[in-house]
C-alpha cells in the first residue's frame, strides 16, 4: 500500500491557520467515509434481510463497492491499487451473485458487524473528539482574552494566579484533544482501507465456504485473489498497529516537552538570531475617537513582510512592508508585552501584543533582523549570531582603536579658557607631532553612565541654558512659524524637519575630544549597551534644524524637549557602515557670577549624541553643516550691521552736542547784547543836568520809573 497521509501531530499546540485548513481536509474526507459507509451498511443489511432477493441485494453491494471509485476523496483519491482492487472485488461480487443462498449467519458476522463497529465506536470517537475541540478551543481564547486584559499593577496575585492556572489548564486540555483527534483521524486513512475490504473478505469466505462443495464454481484465480487481499489486509493492519504505537510514542514525548509551553509567560532566553517568526499577536485597532479594540490574528513574516491571517483563512494579508522599519517596545494603558512597528517614512505604524515578554523580545529582535534585511544572506540566522556576538564583545573599548588616534588629538593647554578646541576634516588641521608621553586619554569620559532618554529639564540645567549651553524647554513648537518673535525671523532661512530615534549620548572627554573618533566610539557603547542589556525601547523626536539652533519636538505635543544651539554643535558624522546611524558633539563653555562680581570662565563638558533616522544620516549632516554656515553668516552680518549702527549713532549724537553747543553761543550773544543796550542806557542818564532830569522825569510816560530802576540796578 502506498504511504498515508497523516496530520502533523508536533503542530497541534501551535494550532495554526495552516494546520486548521489541513485539519479540514481530513473532516470532509471522514464526512464522505461517513457516508459511504453508511450506504455500504445499508447494503449490507438489505443483503442480510433479503435472502430471497440476493441476487438483487449482491447486485447492489456491487454497484455499491465499485462507487467507491468515483467518490473523489481528497486523500488517497488518486490510490491505483485501491481502485483496481474495488474494481476486481465489485466484477467477483456481481458473477456470484446468482449463487449466494443461505448466509444469513455469515454475512451478519463477516460483513455488516465490522461496519456497525466502525461506525459505532470509531466514527463515533472522532464525532465527540470534534465537539470537545471546540469547546476546548472556545475555553483557550476566553481564557487566553482574561489573561491579556491583567492589570499592570501586581495588586491580586490570587487572581493573576487564578488566570493564568486556568490559561494552563485549557491550553493542556486543547493540545490532549487535539493530539487525540489529529490521531483519530489519522488511524482513520488505515481504518478506512480495511473497513472497505474487511466485509468483502468476509463476504467472499462466507461465499466460498457455502460453496466449497461446488468447487467447479471456484476457480484458483479467485483464490490467489482473495489470499492476496487477505495479505494486504494484514499489511495494512500491520501499519496501523505501527503507526499507532508510533502516535502514541510521539504523543507522550510531544506532551513531556510541552510542559512548559503550556504556562502563559515561558521562561527562558529569547533567541535574537530570528529572520522569520509565526505565531498568534494582539492587533491593536482603532474604532474610535478615543476607543480601541484588540483582535487575536496569527502573524507571520514572509521575506521582508510582515503577514497576518485568520484561524478559518485560507491564506494571509499583507500588514506592512518591514524593509527599514522600525520596532521599538510599547507601553499602552490596557496591555502588556506590546511593540510598534513603524514602517521606513514613519507615517503608519501598529502596536501588537505578544503573549509572554519572551515572546515580545523575540518579535523585536526578529523585525530588526528583517529590518537590517539580514534575511537576504545565504545562512541568515549564522549572520544574526554573528551580528550579537559582536554587539557583545563590543563592550569594553578597544586600545588599538585608541592608539590609532593619538596622533590626531590635539594639544590643550589648561589656560585656553575662551576657546574650544574644534577639529577640521582637512590633514592640515592636525600637524604630526610627537607622541605625548604619559598614558593616553580615553575618546569618551570614563565613568560616565549612557543616557538613553531624554529627561526634562533640572536646575542645574536651567542655570548652563542662562550660560548658552544645551538645556531641554517646554515650549510649544509652532511648526507654521505663526507668533513667532522678531529675533527667530531668521529661522526662516532654514527649516527641515526629520523623524529621528534617540539611541543615547555620553560625555566624551574635552582634553581629547577628536569629534570623528569620539562619535564613532560613542555610536559603538551605546549600540553594544543597548544589545546587552535588551534596551528596544527608542524615543521618536522630530529633529528640527535651523539657522539658530537644533530641537528635539515630540511629535505627540509638538514640544520642544531639548535645544541645541548652533554655535555649540561640533562635528556631525554619519556611521560608515550603517548610513541611518548619526551622532554630533555638542561643545559648551559657560561661567559663574562669584561674590566679588567676577566671572570665572568654566568649561561644560562635552557630549556626543547618537541617533537612527528615517533617511540617510549624511543628509541631516549636511542639514547641519549648512546651519553652521548660515548662523556663521548670519553673526557676521549682525556684527557689521551692529558697528554701522554704532557709528551712525555716534554721528547723530556729535551733530546733536554741536546742534547744542551753536545754541549755547547764540544766547550768551544775544545776552551779551542785552546787557551792552542797557549800559549804554545807564551811561546816558548819568551826563544829564538836574534840571533836564526834572523835566524829563515830569514828561516820563508812566512805568518808566521801573525801567529806570530796573536799569540803573543793572
Amino acid at each position: 500500500m502506498p504511504g498515508m497521509d497523516r496530520l502533523p501531530l508536533e503542530e497541534a499546540l501551535e494550532d495554526s491557520p495552516q494546520t486548521r485548513c489541513l485539519l479540514g481536509v481530513f473532516e470532509e474526507d471522514s464526512s464522505l467515509f461517513d457516508s459511504y459507509s453508511s450506504r455500504l451498511l445499508q447494503a449490507a443489511q438489505r443483503l442480510h434481510a433479503a435472502q430471497t432477493e440476493l441476487s438483487a441485494a449482491t447486485q447492489n453491494l456491487s454497484r455499491q463497492v465499485l462507487n467507491y471509485t468515483s467518490q473523489h476523496f481528497p486523500l488517497g483519491g488518486d490510490d491505483e491499487v485501491m481502485t483496481s482492487t474495488v474494481q476486481h472485488f465489485a466484477k467477483v461480487i456481481d458473477e456470484l451473485s446468482s449463487q449466494h443462498a443461505i448466509v444469513s449467519s455469515q454475512l451478519a458476522d463477516a460483513v455488516m458487524f465490522p461496519i456497525m463497529q466502525f461506525r459505532e465506536k470509531e466514527l463515533a470517537d472522532i464525532l465527540s473528539l470534534r465537539q470537545m475541540m471546540t469547546a476546548a478551543t472556545v475555553e483557550l481564547d476566553g481564557a487566553i482574552i482574561k489573561y491579556s486584559r491583567l492589570s499592570k499593577r501586581r495588586d491580586n496575585e490570587k487572581v493573576r494566579g487564578e488566570v493564568s492556572e486556568d490559561v494552563y489548564s485549557c491550553r493542556k486540555k486543547l493540545h490532549q484533544v487535539s493530539l487525540q483527534y489529529y490521531a483519530a483521524l489519522n488511524a482513520l486513512q488505515f481504518r478506512k482501507k480495511i473497513i472497505t475490504l474487511e466485509p468483502m473478505l468476509g463476504y467472499l469466505q462466507a461465499q466460498m465456504s457455502f460453496f466449497r462443495m461446488g468447487s467447479e464454481y471456484l476457480t484458483p484465480q479467485v483464490e490467489q485473489f482473495v489470499s492476496n487481499i487477505c495479505t494486504s489486509v494484514q499489511s495494512v493492519r500491520g501499519e496501523l498497529d505501527a503507526e499507532q504505537g508510533a502516535t502514541a510514542v510521539t504523543t507522550e514525548a510531544l506532551q513531556e516537552a510541552s510542559d512548559a509551553l503550556y504556562c502563559p509567560d515561558p521562561i527562558g532566553e529569547p533567541d535574537r538570531t530570528l529572520t522569520q517568526r509565526a505565531g498568534y499577536l494582539f492587533l491593536r485597532q482603532k474604532t474610535g475617537l478615543v476607543s480601541f479594540t484588540w483582535e487575536r490574528l496569527f502573524f507571520f513574516t514572509q521575506g521582508g513582510n510582515l503577514m497576518s491571517q485568520r484561524r478559518d483563512a485560507l491564506a494571509g494579508g499583507l500588514v506592512m512592508d518591514l524593509d527599514n522599519c522600525s520596532v521599538m517596545a510599547a507601553e499602552p494603558d490596557d496591555r502588556r508585552n506590546c511593540f510598534q512597528i513603524t514602517v521606513f517614512d514613519g507615517k503608519r505604524s501598529v502596536i501588537l501584543q505578544a503573549d509572554s515578554r519572551k515572546d515580545c523580545e523575540e518579535w523585536i529582535a526578529t523585525i530588526s533582523n528583517i529590518s537590517r534585511q539580514i534575511y537576504l544572506a545565504e545562512d541568515p540566522q549564522a549572520l544574526a549570531a554573528q551580528v550579537q556576538r559582536v554587539a557583545m564583545n563590543a563592550v569594553t573599548p578597544s586600545p588599538s582603536f585608541q592608539e590609532r588616534h593619538n596622533i590626531l588629538r590635539p594639544i590643550t593647554s589648561p589656560s585656553s579658557w575662551g576657546s574650544v578646541s574644534m577639529p577640521t576634516d582637512t590633514p592640515s588641521s592636525h600637524p604630526s607631532s610627537p607622541e605625548p608621553k604619559g598614558p593616553s586619554q580615553p575618546l569618551v569620559a570614563l565613568g560616565t553612565p549612557i543616557q538613553f532618554d531624554i529627561s526634562p529639564g533640572n536646575e542645574e540645567e536651567e542655570e548652563v541654558k542662562e550660560e548658552g549651553a544645551a538645556s531641554p524647554t517646554g515650549r510649544r513648537h509652532n511648526p507654521f512659524g505663526e507668533g513667532e518673535s522678531g529675533g527667530d525671523a531668521q529661522d526662516c532661512v532654514l527649516h527641515q524637519l526629520f523623524v529621528v530615534r534617540f539611541l543615547g549620548c555620553m560625555a566624551v572627554n574635552p582634553e581629547s575630544s577628536i569629534d570623528a573618533p569620539a562619535i564613532y566610539e560613542t555610536m559603538r557603547q551605546v549600540m553594544a549597551a543597548r544589545a546587552i542589556h535588551s534596551i528596544f525601547r527608542m524615543a521618536e523626536f522630530h529633529l528640527l534644524i535651523t539657522s539658530q539652533s537644533l530641537r528635539l519636538i515630540d511629535p505627540q505635543t509638538q514640544v520642544t524637549r531639548i535645544t541645541f544651539p548652533v554655535d555649540q554643535v561640533g562635528a556631525c558624522i554619519s556611521h560608515k557602515d550603517n548610513p541611518r546611524l548619526f551622532g554630533f558633539i555638542i561643545h559648551g563653555i559657560g561661567g559663574r557670577q562669584t561674590a566679588g562680581e567676577c566671572r570665572v570662565p568654566q568649561v561644560v563638558q562635552p557630549s556626543c549624541y547618537v541617533f537612527e533616522s528615517n533617511d540617510e544620516g549624511e543628509k541631516i549632516c549636511d542639514s547641519v553643516g549648512l546651519a553652521k554656515q548660515i548662523s556663521l553668516h548670519t553673526n557676521l552680518e549682525r556684527r557689521v550691521s551692529e558697528g554701522e549702527r554704532k557709528k551712525q549713532k555716534e554721528i547723530e549724537k556729535e551733530q546733536r552736542v554741536s546742534e547744542d553747543e551753536r545754541e549755547r553761543q547764540k544766547e550768551i550773544e544775544k545776552d551779551l547784547e542785552q546787557q551792552s543796550r542797557l549800559i549804554s542806557a545807564s551811561s546816558k542818564s548819568i551826563d544829564l543836568s538836574p534840571a533836564d532830569r526834572n523835566v524829563r522825569s515830569d514828561t516820563a510816560v508812566p512805568g518808566m520809573d521801573e525801567e529806570n530802576g530796573a536799569e540803573s540796578e543793572a
